[in-house]
C-alpha cells in the first residue's frame, strides 16, 4: 500500500487510546464538507510506501498504543486486509475509518481491526449529493458492523442543510440497535466545495435535540462538539 501522510500522534481519533494516524489517498465520494479533499480528489506523491510506514510505527510503538487507517477512503485498496494483518502482527491496536461503500473489503478487514468507525453522512436520499449512485453497499457495511464481531460506531458530521432534523431520524432508522452513534460538529474552514465555509455551524442545543432523536435508535450517542 501507499499512503498520502503519516501524523504520528493523535489523542482523539481512537477512543482512549494515543494512536498514529495513515491517510489512504483516493476517495469515491465527493463530500463538499471534507476536510481532508485534497488527499480525497487529486492525491499528489511523494507517496509514504508501506515498508518506510510500518518502520516509523515500529520506531513509535513506546509512544503510541494504536493506529488508525482513515482517508480518503481506505477500503478502495484492495491490499488494505493485508496492511492491516501486519499492523496486528506488530501488537497495535487497529482502527478503520471508512464510508462503507466496499463492504466486501471491509468484511475482510474484520479479523485484523478492534475498532470501525463507519461514517453514516446524511439520509440515503441525499447520498446523491455526494457523488453516489446508490446506498446498497453502504446498507451492506451497516448491517455487516450490526451483527458486532468488533466494536464500532456509526458517526455523522452535522453539516447544517445536509443533515437537518428529518435526516436525523432517517440516520436513525438505519443505525437502530447501533452501539454508538456518534454527532460530531461541522467545521467551515478549508472545505472542498467553498459554499460550505460560509455555513454556520448548529448550535449546541439543536445538536442536543438530535441526540434526543438518536436514543430512541442507539444504545449510546456521543456528542464531540
Amino acid at each position: 500500500m501507499k499512503f498520502s501522510g503519516l501524523q504520528k500522534i493523535s489523542l482523539v481519533d481512537y477512543p482512549n487510546k494515543i494512536a498514529s494516524v495513515l491517510f489512504t489517498p483516493g476517495c469515491n465520494l465527493r463530500c463538499g464538507f471534507c476536510h481532508n479533499w485534497r488527499i480525497a480528489v487529486d492525491p499528489q506523491p511523494p507517496f509514504l510506501q508501506e515498508a518506510t510506514a510500518l518502520e516509523l510505527l515500529e520506531a513509535r510503538k513506546k509512544y503510541v498504543d494504536a493506529v488508525v487507517i482513515t482517508g480518503g477512503e481506505p477500503c478502495m485498496h484492495k491490499e488494505l486486509p493485508k496492511f492491516l494483518a501486519k499492523l496486528k502482527e506488530r501488537g497495535f491496536f487497529v482502527k478503520l475509518d471508512t464510508n462503507g461503500f466496499f463492504p466486501e473489503v471491509l468484511e475482510e478487514c474484520l479479523g485484523s481491526v478492534d475498532y470501525v468507525a463507519l461514517d453514516l453522512k446524511t439520509s440515503p436520499d441525499k447520498y446523491s449529493r455526494l457523488g453516489a449512485q446508490d446506498t446498497a453497499g453502504l446498507m451492506q457495511t451497516v448491517e455487516i458492523l450490526k451483527t458486532g464481531k468488533v466494536p464500532y460506531e456509526f458517526r455523522t458530521t452535522l453539516v447544517p442543510d445536509l443533515v437537518t432534523a428529518e435526516d436525523v431520524a432517517c440516520i436513525g432508522e438505519v443505525a437502530k440497535g447501533a452501539q454508538t452513534v456518534a454527532l460530531q460538529q461541522f467545521v467551515a474552514e478549508d472545505t472542498l466545495d467553498k459554499r460550505f465555509q460560509a455555513l454556520r455551524p448548529y448550535a449546541p442545543e439543536v445538536i442536543g435535540e438530535f441526540a434526543e432523536t438518536l436514543q430512541k435508535y442507539a444504545q449510546n450517542v456521543i456528542l464531540r462538539i
